[in-house]
């Protein structure tokens, strides 16, 4: 598995109904791309949520990484970026993903939560906490699901999860979800964890 993320921080008068309008129109076209688990279109608005900003921020997971080759040189992401510019695109080795307890068939908000890894710290050790902070968060009634991944560059843990109502912690970075495709979900569930993170070691 692999997530990604890549933002584009609108101007404070910036209609949002433009985004909401495009994502009603074109959401669609990544309920069945190939290789995809799950996006999910989220959006930030300014004065809500602890927002400073107005922003689109699509958050993805991929069980191939073929397919976020096949979109990033698609036509879709040349048109997004024909309209907004070119993102920085963030990409995250994927740990772990888990579907939640909410029953509601789509969520409505997310959270971004990062850590950093600290130089000195037992690596292993502090994925597993993560680990285990991300199952405890999936057994909470109003997740639809989480994930957990990092980014060996910045040394950087990302907590990404999807809420069925409001996020409860003010901390996290929170954002409005608009339309959430997932082709692969099954898949995602059933990915096995990365032998660093079961065995505190990598296999011969």
């Amino acid at each position: 598995m692999h997530a990604m993320q890549y933002e584009f921080t609108l101007p404070a008068d910036y209609d949002m109904q433009i985004i909401r309008h495009r994502v009603a129109t074109n959401g669609h076209a990544t309920d069945h791309f190939p290789g995809l688990g799950l996006k999910a279109y989220c959006v930030r608005v300014r004065g809500e949520q602890g927002s400073t900003v107005h922003q689109y921020a699509p958050f993805y997971l991929w069980v191939d990484p073929d397919g976020m080759r096949q979109f990033l040189l698609g036509e879709g992401f040349r048109r997004l970026s024909g309209s907004f510019g070119r993102p920085a695109v963030r990409r995250y080795i994927g740990l772990q993903y888990l579907p939640g307890q909410a029953a509601a068939p789509q969520p409505v908000a997310a959270s971004r939560r990062t850590a950093r890894i600290p130089a000195d710290a037992e690596l292993h050790g502090v994925l597993d906490r993560h680990l285990a902070q991300a199952s405890a968060r999936a057994a909470c009634s109003q997740v639809y699901a989480t994930a957990v991944a990092f980014d060996p560059q910045a040394w950087e843990i990302v907590h990404f999860t999807l809420w069925t109502q409001g996020v409860p912690n003010d901390d996290d970075v929170q954002y409005r979800v608009l339309h959430v495709s997932h082709p692969g979900i099954d898949q995602l569930a059933m990915a096995p964890h990365p032998p660093t993170v079961l065995h505190g070691q990598v296999d011969p």
